[in-house]
């Protein structure tokens, strides 16, 4: 069974999730940890429950939910893993952080590990997550999905009662829509939707309810 741990991170107040089983392997989902005490927070999570990181995970590259992946890469050796469309944007972290939230990051941004694509599989511990192809928000924007335990980690694409924002570089809504759609007919309604921000949600939930998906 998995076991989930959320940190609310930094200014943008982005969700990072450390996700574990019963081996003790984990991976780490959008590390935005940005102050101090937030980084100390993640690690101290690890080391305490003697968890090993396998995989550094992002579901996008913008920069507030990457803040942190040199904290990451420094105490366990992990470089991130994202989709391959989003590789140029990967590049240009420093340039997000004075553009977007008037911060300039004093230091280097581990390279990438891995380039991603659909349907690639995450192995760790006796768990497997599927990758999503979500583009939209960006281009390369995934979804981190367990079949096995009905959960799917949603980045940016969709949230609770809403999507991600599509104005942004590269941004397309009509690549969003597309997603989404996708989306409504692959994963089941009793999938736990857990985003990039804000509150947990259900397939289910945002089906009926969300006004940027079909009703039904």
């Amino acid at each position: 069974m998995l076991q989930i741990k959320r940190f609310v991170c930094n200014p943008f107040q982005e969700n990072c999730y450390v996700v574990s089983d019963e081996t003790r392997e984990a991976v780490i989902i959008d590390c935005g940890a940005f102050y101090e005490e937030e980084r100390c927070a993640v690690v101290d999570y690890i080391v305490n429950n003697m968890l090993k990181p396998c995989h550094l995970l992002e579901t996008h590259a913008h920069i507030d939910h990457n803040f942190g992946n040199d904290t990451i890469s420094n105490e366990f050796g992990l470089k991130p893993e994202l989709h391959m469309k989003d590789a140029y944007l990967q590049e240009t972290l420093k340039q997000q952080a004075v553009a977007f939230a008037n911060i300039s990051i004093g230091y280097d941004m581990p390279p990438v590990g891995k380039l991603l694509m659909e349907n690639n599989d995450i192995k760790f511990g006796t768990h497997l997550f599927r990758v999503l192809s979500t583009p939209g928000h960006t281009p390369g924007s995934v979804f981190y999905y367990c079949e096995e335990e009905n959960v799917a980690f949603s980045g940016d694409t969709l949230f609770n009662m809403s999507i991600g924002r599509t104005d942004l570089e590269s941004g397309s809504y009509n690549d969003i829509m597309n997603s989404l759609r996708r989306i409504q007919e692959q994963l089941p309604d009793e999938t736990t939707i857990l985003p990039g921000h804000g509150a947990q949600t259900t397939m289910e939930k945002e089906k009926q309810w969300n006004p940027y998906l079909n009703r039904h």
